[in-house]
């Protein structure tokens, strides 16, 4: 329970540098994703979840 309490503290941190660094670079990027077509969202977004999962996985075996 820690591990994901860990995780998603990490996403809100990660999320809000962003939004205060570079917000309008973050509007160009919406727009390019707007670009793109439903089964590449898709597939991006399931390689996001992925890549996130083996990180995960990866920070448990290294006794995070």
């Amino acid at each position: 329970m820690a591990m994901l309490i860990l995780a998603l503290g990490l996403v809100c941190i990660l999320e809000g540098l962003v939004l205060v660094l570079a917000p309008s670079r973050l509007e160009d990027i919406l727009r390019l994703l707007e670009e793109f077509p439903v089964e590449t969202r898709r597939l991006l977004g399931g390689l996001a979840v992925t890549t996130g999962a083996i990180l995960l996985w990866l920070a448990a075996m290294l006794g995070a």
